[in-house]
């Protein structure tokens, strides 16, 4: 019996050794290792010997069926890596091969900064529709038909289902306004959220403009709610987003929804307002517009007329990306270049 195991190791040493496949591997295992193989019928029949052959047969079968199972998976792994242990060297001292990974686009870094800020000043994330209906982009907003936010000059309309209806074509949505809407006739004040998002609007593309951009917008409904809470709130975000104390000013302006309607500023963020170029030498750099919702907006929203105030503010993910990373051209956001993802 001892020789018989011996002869069979030797037999799957020299069938392992001129293998090529894993396929082959396992077949070997399979006949000679397997549950009817020769090998396994002599280790079921130590139990019928004696108590001395037990003693020498049985440590050398099990040492032969453990050598043989080393050598398979040996084998195995040789076949996987290609690589011949006998002809062959590994340096293991030597340094590994770098793995390239992707990057974000500052796009995405700047939006989930913004998102993280207002998060944890309590606010919701509210999200709606890029081919939204006419009502939800213009008419809940509070602009009549013939405003000039309706020109096909500036709004990508979707030829189907567009007509001359109020309220009744389809676009490309020019803002995320839509995104309040939408939430206002789910949910009841008081509430605040921000809506940031990709926009739309028929421009001519320079380093400065751009057909497809991205937008943020908050929205704050309540009751009492005035311009001192939106200067509260925007000095919080701005001073944490750029990591240094910020002011903020307000300029008046006109916005369809909103009245009164402003502008605002925040101090440069190269010369903290001491004047430099960049700022033109003021001290200020114009962000967005902002205002206090129009009540036509909130009735559009669902609520009782004169009920609830709010404020309503927003600007272009992309200009605040290029003032915190010092990007020139606008066109870089969307241009598909690796090598620009590379450096955030």
């Amino acid at each position: 019996m001892k020789e018989r195991i011996k002869q069979l190791k030797n037999e799957i040493e020299e069938l392992l050794n001129n293998s090529k496949t894993l396929k082959d591997i396992e077949d070997i295992r399979i006949k000679y290792l397997g549950k009817k193989s020769e090998f396994n019928k002599i280790l079921k029949s130590l139990k019928d010997l004696t108590q001395d052959e037990k003693k020498e047969i049985g440590p050398f079968a099990n040492e032969a069926k453990k050598s043989v199972y080393a050598k398979i998976e040996n084998k195995k792994h040789t076949i996987e890596l290609n690589f011949d242990a006998e002809t062959e060297w590994i340096d293991v001292t030597a340094p590994g091969k770098k793995i390239k990974k992707g990057s974000l686009n500052p796009l995405t870094l700047v939006q989930r900064d913004i998102e993280d800020i207002f998060t944890s000043m309590g606010f919701e994330i509210a999200d709606g529709p890029e081919i939204e209906t006419e009502f939800f982009n213009f008419d809940g907003a509070n602009m009549p038909p013939n405003h000039s936010a309706r020109d096909m000059q500036d709004t990508f309309w979707i030829k189907e289902g567009c007509n001359d209806g109020m309220g009744d074509g389809q676009v490309l949505r020019t803002h995320t306004t839509n995104c309040q809407l939408r939430y206002m006739q789910s949910h009841k004040p008081p509430f605040r959220i921000i809506a940031p998002g990709r926009v739309f609007r028929q421009e001519a593309t320079d380093a400065s403009h751009e057909h497809t951009f991205h937008q943020f917008e908050a929205l704050v409904v309540g009751k009492n709610v005035s311009v001192a809470n939106f200067l509260s709130v925007a000095k919080s975000f701005f001073s944490s987003f750029f990591g240094k104390e910020m002011s903020v000013r307000v300029r008046p302006s006109y916005f369809p929804f909103v009245e009164p309607g402003f502008e605002f500023d925040i101090s440069c963020t190269n010369c903290s307002g001491d004047g430099c170029s960049t700022c033109q030498n003021t001290g200020w750099l114009e962000i967005g517009g902002a205002g206090m919702v129009h009540q036509n907006v909130l009735v559009s929203g669902g609520y009782e007329r004169d009920k609830y105030t709010g404020f309503a503010w927003g600007f272009g993910l992309e200009r605040l990306a290029m003032m915190k990373y010092k990007i020139d051209d606008i066109r870089l956001f969307h241009s598909g270049d690796i090598r620009f993802g590379r450096q955030f």
